[in-house]
């Protein structure tokens, strides 16, 4: 065998087994649920996200004073 019929071999047997690792992993992946378990991930990262957005956007709407008057309502007696 010439260097070349060689090399090409040798790239094609680095190829094929790439591939075969790669599809490996994807079907351990599968088996054990990865695809669902990164996608709740994602939504409870989103949740946390909107949870703080909601939370700061009520803080800032009732400051803690307004000027000379606090926030506090106390309804008067009938």
């Amino acid at each position: 065998m010439d260097f070349q019929k060689i090399t090409s071999t040798g790239t094609a047997i680095a190829v094929v087994s790439t591939g075969a690792v790669v599809g490996g992993n994807k079907v351990i992946d599968n088996v054990r649920n990865g695809p669902e378990i990164r996608e709740e991930r994602q939504i409870e990262r989103i949740r946390q996200v909107v949870a703080e957005e909601i939370y700061k956007q009520l803080v800032n709407t009732f400051p803690d004073s307004t000027g000379q008057i606090d926030k506090v309502y106390v309804p008067k007696k009938q």
